[in-house]
């Protein structure tokens, strides 16, 4: 079977969180993680320092396709959805840019597809991303699970079904 690399995104205007993932049929193994930290004052230097990270990102590991955490809008918060879609923004643009299929989920499609609630908490996102990949502990920082979290949703609900004809809408965590 081909070897399919995918990045996700958990975009933030101060710290964007990136996951990379390979998948081989049923085998999914982690490349890097990690975070692109935004410098400066202005929202313009903000973004584009996450676009010149995201960028660089794209340049060293050369996925295939790109999945992004969509901006969750609060009622109470719309001036953070706002600033927040910026940075999105500018993450899409770069996928864009490098050629690549950009592919987008809800944070509740996210941690309903990894936990099986849509409402999971940060340890529990981070917990199924570990129990995911085999990882000997919890990923680090959490930006960065989240990220992860995002490219194995895509995985699953993208991939998975191209590959095997199958979908798994939800997976059960082992508290379940």
């Amino acid at each position: 079977m081909p070897l399919h690399r995918v990045v996700g995104f958990d975009p933030g205007l101060n710290v964007t969180g990136y996951g990379v993932i390979e998948c081989e049929g049923a085998t999914v193994r982690l490349v890097e993680a990690g975070t692109v930290r935004s410098r400066g004052e202005a929202l313009e230097d903000r973004l584009h320092t996450i676009h010149s990270g995201v960028r660089e990102v794209i340049e060293t590991f050369k996925p295939e396709a790109m999945a992004i955490e969509q901006v969750f809008a609060h009622a109470k918060f719309p001036k953070a959805a706002l600033l927040l879609a910026h940075a999105r923004g500018v993450i899409c643009l770069a996928g864009v840019q490098a050629g690549l299929g950009v592919h987008h989920y809800l944070p509740n499609r996210v941690k309903g597809t990894l936990v099986g609630s849509g409402h999971a908490g940060k340890e529990q996102m981070q917990a199924a991303v570990q129990r995911e990949l085999a990882l000997a502990k919890r990923p680090e920082p959490a930006d960065a699970a989240d990220a992860l979290a995002v490219a194995l949703t895509d995985y699953h609900l993208r991939l998975r079904p191209l590959l095997f004809g199958t979908s798994i809408v939800r997976i059960r965590s082992s508290r379940a």
